[in-house]
């Protein structure tokens, strides 16, 4: 009895012992199957790809990769398809960012060329206008026995009702009252008020200026002045009717006295031309309207006329 209990002890023991040891033994085997199969795998593959590229291009090789290429088609296509969307939305979204940055480069470029193009044009306008005075202070035109102060127009005329400009030139540089104001285009007006750096300058269309003038081409004398229509209408005003005074006739100042209105400014200093004529039966003068060549609204440089001899004194 106890060499069976003893016996059946052991063979109770010898069990556990073996089934454990059954786990033990797959769990140290799979690595070694796994690495066995990549082993095989990676020979395979090697194997294929040499007999790949030795075979000729009809070999079965290239036959199963057409297949394969064929059966994968199908699906390369869809992926392509499905992917398009992202890669079109991506790329338009890039190139809206570059499109954005390129058109402020683009603003800022022709910002800064508009701004040379304003610059060159106000220069090239400044240097032209400069010459024409030049040229016509150089010119036969010029009155002989006048010098001339050129000066820039610093304020234009403030209204209607005060016509009037500021030049950047005063008693320091020579100018004196009722100095004659010119441009290369005509009569612009005289000098009512000096200072030692400025001078204030009335111009022709003031309503209280008036020069003696005459019809260039028929010597009928009158006196022109700002007329009723405003702006910058001019008539010849003091013509009597027997004078004959036709359109577009040349109107410039006559250089001497008008009844009791004393001349201040030079002969022959054109003004404009004859625009219209009329007459009235109650009026014993023509009315003439005068086209002006100075525009006076954009005179921006002139030349005051200063006389070489002293001024003639009236009675």
């Amino acid at each position: 009895m106890p060499r069976n209990r003893s016996g059946g002890g052991l063979a109770a023991l010898r069990s556990p012992v073996r089934r454990a040891a059954r786990p033990y033994s797959g769990r140290k085997s799979a690595p070694v199957r796994r690495r066995i199969v990549v082993g095989v795998l990676a020979f395979v593959s090697l194997a294929l790809i040499t007999g790949y590229f030795r075979e000729t291009e009809d070999g079965p090789l290239h036959d199963v990769q057409g297949v394969a290429s064929t059966a994968m088609h199908p699906f390369e296509v869809g992926a392509e398809r499905i992917a398009r969307p992202f890669r079109d939305a991506y790329a338009w979204l890039s190139d809206l960012f570059n499109a954005r940055e390129e058109n402020e480069q683009l603003k800022q470029q022709l910002e800064q060329l508009r701004n040379q193009a304003i610059q060159n044009s106000t220069a090239a306008t400044e240097v032209k206008r400069l010459q024409a005075l030049l040229d016509y202070r150089k010119s036969d035109e010029f009155p002989a026995d006048y010098d001339a102060v050129g000066a820039a127009v610093l304020a234009d005329p403030p209204s209607d009702f005060e016509q009037f400009i500021i030049i950047s030139a005063g008693s320091n540089d020579g100018v004196r009252m009722n100095a004659p104001v010119v441009t290369d285009e005509g009569l612009v007006g005289k000098v009512t008020r000096v200072s030692g750096e400025q001078s204030r300058v009335a111009l022709l269309t003031d309503k209280e200026s008036a020069a003696s003038a005459y019809d260039v081409n028929t010597e009928a004398d009158g006196v022109i002045r700002h007329g009723a229509g405003g702006g910058d209408a001019l008539i010849l005003d003091r013509v009597p009717k027997e004078a004959r005074v036709e359109k577009d006739d040349l109107v410039a100042t006559s250089g001497r006295r008008f009844q009791l209105l004393p001349s201040i400014y030079p002969r022959n200093i054109q003004i404009g031309t004859v625009k219209s004529v009329g007459q009235t039966d109650i009026d014993a003068n023509q009315q003439i309207q005068v086209e002006p060549f100075v525009d006076f609204d954009s005179v921006d440089a002139v030349l005051v006329l200063i006389r070489k001899t002293p001024e003639p004194s009236f009675p």
